[in-house]
């Protein structure tokens, strides 16, 4: 026990010194970590406590361990958010009906900043990827409805909406695959969506948030009314 208490005492030194290293300036995104060495001489704990550490922030998306090139600072957090929504998802903490809620909030705030952040270069490539999901087949329509979303979303310039969005779409996907092929499979839905989605890249277009505001809801409206299939 007492060991233990030790070991996880020795890996959380390892963490912070990361962290500290970042806040100082000294380790930048991309860049690579000391080896297990010399963290382990540095801190005076042992090699398994680094690797500890290591594992532990490979997991939350702070590194990426590369088999022999060593481990790099990434920031990747994406995958850390999606693993652990899925666990609250399996473990009934949340539900299909609150990703759905959350989506809608951030979908709509994205939209905002987008409208007052957007290059005119930035739209016009809206407005071209909505032009091909009005145009596509239902494969491609499914891909090009995700790239008009997360362009949306990389246009408002905030990184944290862009990941947790990211995260929120990838768990719906993992445990409602066809969510996305049964609205755009009935033509009154996939009406109603594209719609929405002319609303949504014309508010841009026009820089008018309560069309934005508008088409937002209407577009979450028709994916609420499929969830209401889904328990």
């Amino acid at each position: 026990m007492e060991d233990n208490i030790l070991q996880k005492k020795s890996y959380t030194k390892v963490i912070d010194y990361i962290k500290k290293q970042i806040m100082a300036g000294e380790l930048k995104t991309g860049e690579r970590l000391p080896s297990e060495r010399e963290l382990s001489e540095m801190l005076g704990v042992s090699r398994n406590s680094v690797r500890e550490a290591i594992r532990t922030m490979d997991f939350m998306g702070v590194v990426s361990s590369q088999h022999g090139a060593g481990n790099y600072l990434t920031g990747n957090f994406e995958n850390n958010l999606v693993e652990s929504m899925s666990m609250m998802f399996l473990l009934n903490q949340i539900s299909y009906k609150q990703i759905s809620q959350l989506r809608r909030g951030l979908e709509l705030q994205a939209l905002m900043i987008a409208i007052d952040n957007a290059t005119e270069q930035e739209i016009r490539h809206l407005v071209q990827i909505n032009f091909q999901l009005e145009n596509q087949t239902e494969k491609n329509n499914i891909i090009l409805d995700k790239q008009l979303h997360y362009n949306i979303a990389i246009a408002s310039r905030n990184t944290l909406i862009v990941n947790i969005l990211q995260a929120l779409s990838e768990v719906m996907d993992k445990f409602i695959e066809d969510l996305r092929s049964e609205i755009l499979a009935n033509e009154d839905s996939r009406k109603q969506l594209q719609e929405a989605h002319n609303e949504i890249v014309k508010s841009l277009v026009l820089r008018d948030k309560t069309l934005g505001f508008t088409a937002i809801n209407k577009h979450f409206g028709i994916i609420d009314e499929k969830l209401e299939g889904y328990k």
